[in-house]
């Protein structure tokens, strides 16, 4: 016989009535009395379940003192009690751990299966919504919206829809067109013409598809067309009362908003709109690519769409909060609105629904979209840097540092360049499809409110704050 706990042949051996276990009597008894259980089993366990074991064995007699030899023995015998009652216990732990770590083991190697599993859907979701479009995306958007006119006709969404479909088909496949600028002409650009200030208190301009022809506007009720070649204004504009706010060109056409509200358009130099719809100042104008429609925001809240072939308003709708700037998606069919609360809202320029809403730290002041039809820019009131917003992952995915405040940013043609001004100078930013990285090929110091991107993007036309307009190109 062999105790089941020290695996020594027992002095005083006893068995458990419910297992039929043998023990020695003194490590049992310790064991339940520490455990109050079966060692093996773990089952409940009394010293009553004990039943003693008769074996024939000479009786000892009780050591007199710790000096004898006998002695000794039967104190190192409980010692050598205690050590393998000890080891026992160890062993069980050292078990009962092994268990746990395999089950924690097993939990975590699904965990990481099911983080992976519900990784790839996202990643499949995400791949879907984007080839969906951000308008389908976006749809539930939930801005609160008053539309003041009946849907647009039929004529202008098919106008739209045509447009859309004409202009983003041939988007993917463009290639950069030749002689277009690179990024080591662009770190050659010094200031290499300069034109007389021709308008007192210019604040915007936009340039003609030449790159020679520069609108400028923000002075009492006045906008005129500047030949930078020339460096002398080739026709002046006015509207009816106000500051001139902002300026746009639209093929054949120019239109003007003022402080007073008032927007007016010439075609061929007469005026083919001239309506004060908005109850305050209107902030600014953006032009459809069609070359048809126009549109205004203002503090008043709305943004309204202008049909330039009938010289009427085409329908208005009404925001939450004060507007600021607006600008039209490259392909017409996305308008999206800068807000003072800090709110980008685009809206779906067919049904005037919501499409997406983006939140910024501060009140909108600029927007840009690029010609790759994914990306926009914004830049905030009192911030120093430019967001760039993805429309497929309807996120923010950059920031680009300029280190001072901006007055104006403009993309290039090709997508690749963005250029921002203000006070402190202009920089270029260049962003390589290759690398994915972007970089700063510019930095000038020539102080400007407003840029934009010549013929081929061969030069860099800003209007400086004393109303002079520079042009910033390679040295000849």
């Amino acid at each position: 016989m062999l105790c089941a706990i020290s695996g020594e042949t027992p002095q005083h051996p006893v068995a458990s009535t419910k297992t039929g276990t043998i023990y020695e009597k003194a490590l049992i008894e310790k064991y339940i009395a520490e455990n109050g259980r079966d060692p093996i089993t773990s089952e409940q366990l009394s010293v009553d379940d004990l039943i003693e074991l008769k074996t024939e064995r000479v009786v000892r007699p009780r050591p007199p003192t710790l000096t004898s030899i006998p002695a000794l023995l039967s104190v190192f015998q409980n010692e050598w009690d205690a050590l393998a009652l000890e080891s026992f216990n160890l062993q069980q732990q050292l078990q009962q751990t092994r268990q746990e770590l395999s089950i924690a083991l097993y939990q975590n190697d699904a965990a990481v299966r099911v983080i992976a599993r519900l990784t790839k859907e996202r990643d499949e979701a995400r791949e879907t919504l984007a080839k969906i479009g951000v308008g389908a995306a976006g749809a539930s958007n939930g801005d609160s919206m008053q539309v003041d006119q009946q849907p647009l006709s039929e004529a202008l969404i098919a106008k739209i829809e045509n447009t859309q479909n004409k202009l983003s088909k041939t988007r993917r496949k463009r290639i950069v067109p030749k002689g277009w600028v690179n990024e080591e002409q662009i770190s050659a650009f010094k200031q290499s013409e300069t034109a007389v200030p021709q308008l007192d208190g210019a604040s915007s301009m936009i340039l003609d598809t030449s790159g020679d022809i520069a609108l400028l506007g923000g002075a009492d009720n006045k906008a005129c067309l500047v030949s930078i070649s020339l460096g002398k204004p080739t026709y002046d504009y006015s509207v009816d009362d106000g500051i001139v706010t902002d300026v746009v060109p639209l093929a054949n056409k120019v239109a003007l908003a003022s402080s007073t509200g008032n927007v007016k358009a010439y075609d061929n130099n007469e005026v083919c709109i001239n309506i004060t719809r908005h109850t305050g100042k209107a902030t600014a104008l953006a032009a459809h690519p069609s070359g048809e429609i126009l549109a205004s925001v203002g503090v008043d809240t709305s943004i309204i769409l202008y049909d330039l072939v009938d010289g009427a308003v085409i329908t208005q709708i009404f925001t939450n909060s004060a507007l600021s700037t607006t600008a039209f998606h490259p392909d017409g069919h996305l308008l999206a609105a800068g807000a003072t609360d800090g709110h980008i809202k685009i809206y779906d320029v067919k049904s005037g629904t919501s499409a997406a809403e983006f939140d910024t730290s501060a009140a909108v002041t600029s927007l840009e979209f690029s010609e790759n039809g994914t990306w926009l820019a914004s830049v905030s009131d009192g911030q120093t840097n430019i967001q760039i917003w993805d429309l497929r992952k309807m996120q923010r995915i950059k920031e680009l540092e300029v280190g001072s405040s901006i007055s104006g940013i403009s993309w290039d043609y090709t997508g690749q360049f963005l250029a921002a001004c203000g006070p402190s100078g202009v920089v270029v930013f260049h962003y390589s499809k290759a690398s994915k990285e972007w970089s700063e090929p510019l930095k000038s110091a020539t102080s400007a409110l407003s840029i934009r991107w010549g013929l081929n993007a061969q030069a860099l036309v800003t209007l400086g704050p004393d109303g002079i307009v520079s042009k910033l190109s390679e040295s000849e």
